[in-house]
């Protein structure tokens, strides 16, 4: 039998192995590896945590922004019903404003004919008695005419005003 290098790289390898598994090589590279396996599992174990803890929370998000825009619709409207009132209130109110204005200048008016009345029937009061007291004056004489014009013009004066 020959040997040839390829015989003596087997018998090597083979001592090799051996040796390596006399050191406990083997259990080192296995509890090695498991360590890993169990240090991955960990690893995978807190990313599907944190996983489904992002989830929860972009769902309370979610809920968050979707009851703070139903809140903001309800402001808005909110607003716009207020807004609506105090148009009405504004607008009742300059309608009360007009129409007491309206009322105060047709009393100032009313009051202003009434004033110019009672002067037209006072100067025309004035009137009649100066030309009263003229004609009496002219047709009656003496102590009587005096008494006579003096009575008929406080007579007139009461009547007329």
């Amino acid at each position: 039998m020959e040997f040839d290098a390829t015989f003596f790289a087997l018998v090597g390898l083979i001592l090799f192995l051996v040796l390596l598994g006399y050191l406990g090589v083997h259990k080192t590279v296995a509890k090695a590896l498991d360590n890993r396996a169990g240090a991955i599992a960990k690893e995978l174990d807190e990313a599907k945590r944190l996983r489904a803890e992002a989830a929860l929370l972009l769902a309370e998000y979610q809920k968050k922004a979707r009851d703070a825009e139903v809140e903001a619709r309800e402001i808005v409207d909110q607003a716009g019903r207020e807004a609506a009132a105090l148009a009405e209130e504004a607008k009742t109110a300059m309608e009360d404003y007009v129409t007491r204005r309206t009322k105060m200048a047709e009393d100032k008016i009313t009051q202003a004919e009434h004033q110019a009345m009672q002067e037209v029937r006072s100067l025309s009061a004035d009137l009649a008695v100066a030309a009263a007291e003229k004609i009496l004056s002219a047709r009656l004489k003496g102590d009587a005419a005096a008494e006579l014009v003096t009575s008929a013009i406080n007579d007139v004066r009461n009547r007329l005003n």
